[in-house]
């Protein structure tokens, strides 16, 4: 599959109208999930103290959300991809909501946490379809402008829900504080469904249906025909009704999913639940297999592997997984630094992101503005902001160490970071989904977005190891650098990536075949 073979802007497209202010109920949406993650760890002890909750509970009551979140991506992009994203946002929107108030009234940690497993499975299901929302509803310049925005609500977002999680536990006390934090979204989730239902198109969900197969319908069936990302068109998918939703494809990448997720998000595992690793290998293999038969056989498979073809894709894919492996966990290492290290409140450790994440709010918006023209350069620009502030940030531990600094200088550094997140995240995700045809668009949002949670969990796991192991011999500054030694490796690696994306990119604009 080529890129000239896929969903490039045609010229008979006509903007919606309503497309922004259908953005708007995407980027209110996003804002309130996010909040809501960057709220609970503030929220923490609180927890722990008001429901007498152990440290096994508190693991669960992040790993829980995180666990089902990435089982569910994939499957929930293709289905909104085939019954329509609209409708299944909202589903997803009401479940985080109803999840959310059943958390805030939580009588104890295992109710609380039933609560956030919900919680995860409606996040599941509206992100993948906000994704494939933007990616129908903008197109060229205007797509960059709005994964722009959408960067600058993750950044502002980000930044504001440490300081509105400390507000709301000042103001409702030990009890009631930690409840207000999961309470917050409600109202906001009532808005965007009376919205949603107000603005979205009609209509909102439409099931598949089962069919008789027309001559071109059995043209596909016997591989004769296929559209133009080589995978069988929306009749195709009316003529297989509910099997197109590819019920045994989906079970198997969420028990692949489950299977390298779990044993990095338990911290208690034993050493037998890291054999699900090889399992988790196992059953991806068991995935690809399935998805290439099902596309063979003229089925409607839920991801078109054919997609990892497309060098933009599969680089935007590879970056994206590198990049949160690396750069997720260096506002783990400061919050532990600055607390452990340094003997900093929570709330002092929180106000070292601030700048960075005001600044990831700016950068995103500009280079929002201007992927399209640039391309690839601004997320190649990006990754060199982060290794510049991370090495400054080892520059500042080191000489506090030497007691010729202080720490706060890393407001400084860490604000390279900040600008870093901006170049790279919104615009990768532009460039990475550009050339993905629409009809797959939710579920290749999807997989990059699978991509990031496995990076995340694989990449805080990885790197707290390393810190923590440091400490055996070593003071915190030190083990401190360590980890960011670590982060500056992964982060190179994608560093790389995005060059040999670039070169591609420019050897296809040239006409020349790279080597």
């Amino acid at each position: 599959m080529t890129s000239s073979s896929l969903s490039r802007p045609s010229s008979d497209y006509r903007p919606d109208p309503g497309r922004w202010r259908i953005l708007v109920i995407l980027l209110t949406t996003i804002f309130m999930s996010l909040i809501g993650v960057s709220i609970v760890n503030v929220a923490l002890p609180s927890i722990h103290t008001a429901l007498q909750a152990s440290q096994a509970d508190m693991q669960w009551v992040l790993s829980g959300y995180a666990l089902t979140f990435g089982v569910v991506l994939v499957a929930a992009g293709r289905a909104g991809d085939l019954m329509g994203r609209g409708g299944l946002f909202l589903i997803g929107v009401a479940l985080f909501t109803l999840s959310s108030i059943a958390a805030g009234l939580a009588p104890d940690a295992t109710w609380l946490n039933g609560a956030r497993f919900v919680q995860g499975v409606g996040s599941g299901l509206l992100n993948p379809q906000g994704l494939g929302m933007i990616q129908h509803y903008f197109r060229g310049a205007e797509r960059g402008r709005a994964f722009g925005y959408l960067g600058t609500v993750v950044g502002f977002s980000v930044a504001i829900g440490p300081v509105l999680g400390g507000l709301l536990i000042e103001i409702g006390g030990l009890e009631l504080g930690w409840r207000l934090t999961f309470l917050v979204n409600v109202p906001i989730g009532l808005v965007v469904i009376f919205l949603g239902f107000k603005w979205f198109p009609r209509p909102l969900i439409q099931l598949p249906r089962q069919r008789p197969a027309p001559a071109r319908i059995q043209a596909i069936e016997n591989n004769q025909a296929t559209d133009m990302a080589g995978a069988p068109d929306s009749q195709a998918a009316a003529r297989l009704g509910w099997r197109s939703l590819d019920p045994i494809g989906s079970l198997l990448l969420g028990l692949a999913v489950l299977s390298v997720l779990y044993p990095f998000v338990e911290s208690r595992s034993s050493p037998l639940t890291w054999l699900l690793l090889p399992l988790g290998l196992l059953l991806t293999l068991s995935w690809v297999r399935w998805e290439r038969h099902t596309a063979n056989q003229g089925g409607s498979p839920m991801v078109n592997l054919q997609i990892f073809s497309t060098a933009s894709f599969s680089n935007g894919v590879l970056i994206m997984a590198l990049y949160f492996l690396g750069m997720t966990s260096i506002w783990v290492l400061v919050a532990l630094y600055v607390q452990e290290g340094l003997g900093m409140t929570a709330l002092q450790s929180g106000m070292f992101g601030v700048p960075a994440a005001l600044l990831s709010s700016w950068a995103a918006n500009w280079a929002g503005r201007r992927v399209m023209t640039y391309g690839r350069k601004i997320v190649i620009g990006g990754l060199l902001l982060a290794l510049i502030g991370l090495m400054l940030s080892i520059l500042v531990i080191f000489l506090e160490a030497q007691g010729r600094i202080s720490a706060w200088w890393l407001l400084l550094t860490l604000s390279f970071i900040g600008l870093a997140q901006g170049a790279v995240i919104s615009p990768n995700q532009t460039l990475t989904l550009m050339d993905v045809p629409l009809d797959y668009a939710g579920s290749s949002g999807a997989i990059m977005q699978t991509g990031q949670r496995i990076g995340t969990s694989v990449g805080i796991a990885m790197i707290t190891a390393a810190v923590f192991w440091s400490l055996n011999s070593a003071s915190w500054p030190i083990a401190t650098m360590v980890g960011f030694g670590v982060i500056i490796a992964v982060v190179l690696v994608a560093l790389l990536v995005a060059i040999q994306d670039q070169r591609i990119r420019q050897c296809r604009i040239t006409g020349v075949i790279p080597d």
